[in-house]
């Protein structure tokens, strides 16, 4: 993949950048390359010339992605302040935004292993999320921002809140367009306003739930009615 084709699918995500030249300043991109050595290095077993090229980019980026990790075609971070752990297994054309941990669990056996999560093709991880342990986060998934998650998610599914859970969004078909930051609940989606965006949709879910709940009770009394 060149580098022009990967530069486009950063814009086609972001609709800050006014040129290909103003995405290679991105902190998200110069990370990525750096792993890329630090990847090569690890694979030969040349752990500690790794761990340096790790630690000279992060110095320079603040991204954090361990040399041991594996990520896919288009991956695209954006911002920063990221932690990826070394197990973490990433897919093609996944979004991650600032202040989000791909973290791990401690074996109870002291012996390492799959520990690290596991983001799927085209998933999307909102900002400041936390994805904890071996778990899969399926294909097209949105996790919402400031999420903690910890179960494995599945295909297309939207999960907000701590613990992280299923929102009333039909994430099941492929969006229309790109939905930055990991929710849909709103048209004019901004960082600055999350909490209030999370509280919107657990009020949306809760009238959801309590017409559903109506319309059961409804459709009951008709069939006393007839009975």
């Amino acid at each position: 993949m060149s580098l022009i084709a990967y530069i486009d699918s950063i814009r086609a995500r972001d609709p800050a950048p006014r040129s290909r030249m103003e995405v290679m300043t991105y902190p998200g991109l110069w990370a990525l390359g750096w792993h890329r050595v630090a990847n090569r290095l690890f694979r030969a077993r040349l752990f500690f010339l790794a761990r340096v090229v790790n630690h000279f980019s992060r110095a320079l980026t603040a991204i954090d992605i361990h040399p041991g990790a594996t990520i896919g075609r288009n991956f695209f971070i954006d911002h920063g302040f990221v932690v990826i752990g070394e197990t973490a297994q990433i897919g093609d054309n996944v979004t991650i935004y600032q202040c989000v941990t791909l973290g791990g669990t401690s074996p109870d056996n002291g012996v390492g292993g799959k520990r690290h999560p596991t983001l799927e093709d085209g998933s999307i991880i909102g900002s400041g999320a936390q994805v904890l342990g071996p778990i899969t986060v399926g294909k097209r998934a949105r996790v919402g921002a400031n999420a903690v998650v910890t179960r494995d998610v599945p295909e297309g599914a939207v999960m907000v809140g701590i613990p992280a859970r299923p929102t009333v969004v039909d994430g099941g078909a492929t969006p229309p367009r790109f939905l930055p930051y990991g929710t849909a609940c709103g048209e004019m989606f901004d960082p600055a306003t999350q909490k209030v965006e999370l509280l919107r949709c657990e009020l949306e879910t809760m009238r959801k739930r309590l017409d559903a709940l109506l319309a059961d009770h409804d459709a009951a009394g008709d069939r006393r009615d007839r009975a």
